[in-house]
């Protein structure tokens, strides 16, 4: 479930633990449930053990932590990876621990934890992080009018499905297309090259809207309790969905219809039919 506000929110929440400190030993934990993947291998990570974390930071839907030697670690949370400085939901399901040089007052090690194993591990030098970059689209909270127009002009897919596809922009998941769209007003089956005029505007706006609020609430725990901040704690941003998981109750914003859900893309999407016309 981590998208750009909970990725960003696990970020933060690990930064001032990790910045200018020493990678002292990388362990992949042994783990009994489905392994997460490792580019290129486990072993290359040895050649991260004295290297210094320069700076945290993201790139779309993952996090990472630049290295002073030019290799980076990009962890990509996907569905139910978390990454934590303090202890784990279960240790069963814990997948790496980054051993950093003791420093008063900031963690001992940086987890991340995977209770479905669904996310990934790599180490990339700067040649592979270029190609990474390069196979993404703008980040969502750096993406201009002008950028959306362009983009969108591009493809005749309906806008919610449009909004997932990470290649145009980078950073939207399922639950925040939602809720853009509804603060926007725009039908999620409307075409992206359709969405123009006062529509494109407020959907740009409702993007940045959106998103900042959402870390600003640190991200959204939802029913399954999978996602949890740094510190192993909720989010509070479900308190103030729209429409999100909200099938039948009535739309907070006109009163007047129930909320719908239909299925795009394999994804559910959830909109108000008066609303979103």
């Amino acid at each position: 479930m981590p998208e750009l506000p909970e990725v960003e929110t696990m970020v933060r929440g690990v930064r001032r633990h990790c910045e200018n400190r020493r990678v002292e030993t990388v362990e992949f934990c042994p783990c009994p449930r489905q392994p997460i993947p490792v580019f290129p291998d486990r072993g290359t990570f040895v050649r991260v053990h004295g290297a210094t974390i320069e700076s945290v930071g993201r790139l779309g839907k993952r996090a990472l932590l630049k290295l002073n030697l030019g290799d980076t670690i990009v962890i990509e949370p996907r569905m139910t990876g978390l990454l934590l400085v303090s202890e784990p939901p279960t240790e069963l399901h814990l997948r790496m621990r980054l051993w950093l040089q003791p420093s008063r007052g900031l963690a001992a090690t940086l987890r991340f934890w995977d209770r479905r194993g669904l996310g990934t591990v790599s180490l990339l030098d700067e040649s592979q992080m270029q190609q990474l970059r390069n196979r993404l689209g703008p980040d969502a909270l750096e993406m201009t009018l002008v950028d959306w127009k362009q983009r969108l002009a591009k493809t005749s897919r309906p806008i919610k499905v449009a909004l997932l596809e990470q290649s145009l922009v980078a950073g939207i998941g399922n639950l925040y297309a939602s809720e853009i769209l509804h603060l926007s007003g725009i039908s999620p089956k409307r075409r992206a090259d359709r969405v123009r005029g006062g529509q494109l505007s407020a959907m740009a706006e409702a993007v940045r809207t959106v998103l900042e609020t959402a870390i600003r609430y640190e991200g959204s725990t939802l029913n399954d309790g999978t996602y949890r901040n740094a510190l192993n704690e909720d989010g509070g941003y479900q308190n103030h969905h729209r429409v999100y998981d909200r099938e039948g109750e009535q739309c907070s914003n006109c009163g007047q219809s129930s909320i719908r859900r239909i299925v795009q893309a394999q994804r559910s999407t959830f909109f108000c039919p008066s609303c979103q016309r």
